[in-house]
C-alpha cells in the first residue's frame, strides 16, 4: 500500500498525546486555556490533544504559511487566517505539527506575544533541530526526528498524506 519508512507509530503517537494531555490538564485546570492551531498541518494532532485535555478549553486556529506546492521552505511565512478572539484573558497554547526552521513559529508567537496574553507556550508534535535557521524552540516537543522530509498525521507533501495515522518519512 505505501513504500513510506514508519518513524513514529499510531501507537507512539496515542501514547505521547496521552501523557502530555495528563501534564497540560493538570498545568491548567481553573485556568481559561485557549488552544490555537496552526493550519493545515496542525489540526489531526489539535484534534487528539484537546480531547486528552480533561479541563475545559477553548480552541482557536491560525493559518501561518511558509511551505507553498514542495518540500522545501520559501523562508517567506504569511499568517493567511488569524485568531478572531481577543486573547488577553486566556493562557494561550500555540499546538504545532512540526518546528523546522523555527521562521513560521516564530513570528506566530511573536505575533501573539503582542496581544498580551496571560500566558504562552508551544507544544509541537516534531521538533527537527537539525533545520533551525532562527533561535526558536518549543516549550514542549512530543518527538524529535532527524532531518528528513516527514509525512502523515496532518503533516502533508503538495497537500496528500494528512490522513495517514503515522509519521513516515517521504519516498516520493
Amino acid at each position: 500500500m505505501n513504500n513510506h519508512n514508519i518513524i513514529i507509530t499510531e501507537e507512539e503517537i496515542k501514547n505521547k498525546i496521552a501523557f502530555v494531555g495528563k501534564q497540560l490538564a493538570a498545568e491548567y485546570r481553573g485556568k481559561p486555556l485557549l488552544l490555537v492551531s496552526i493550519l493545515k498541518g496542525a489540526f489531526v494532532f489539535m484534534a487528539d490533544l484537546c480531547r486528552a485535555i480533561d479541563a475545559p478549553l477553548e480552541i482557536g486556529f491560525m493559518c501561518a504559511k511558509s511551505y507553498y506546492n514542495g518540500t522545501v521552505s520559501t523562508g517567506t511565512v504569511s499568517i493567511t487566517l488569524d485568531l478572531d478572539q481577543d486573547i488577553s484573558k486566556y493562557h494561550v497554547i500555540i499546538v504545532e505539527d512540526i518546528v523546522d526552521t523555527g521562521r513560521t513559529l516564530s513570528l506566530v508567537v511573536d505575533n501573539l506575544k503582542a496581544r498580551n496574553p496571560l500566558s504562552l507556550k508551544v507544544v509541537a508534535l516534531l521538533d527537527k533541530p537539525s533545520r533551525r535557521l532562527v533561535d526558536f524552540d518549543a516549550d514542549l516537543s512530543l518527538f524529535t526526528i532527524p532531518d528528513l522530509f516527514v509525512i502523515g498525521y496532518g503533516l502533508d507533501c503538495d497537500e496528500k498524506y494528512r490522513n495517514l495515522p503515522y509519521i513516515a518519512e517521504f519516498k516520493g
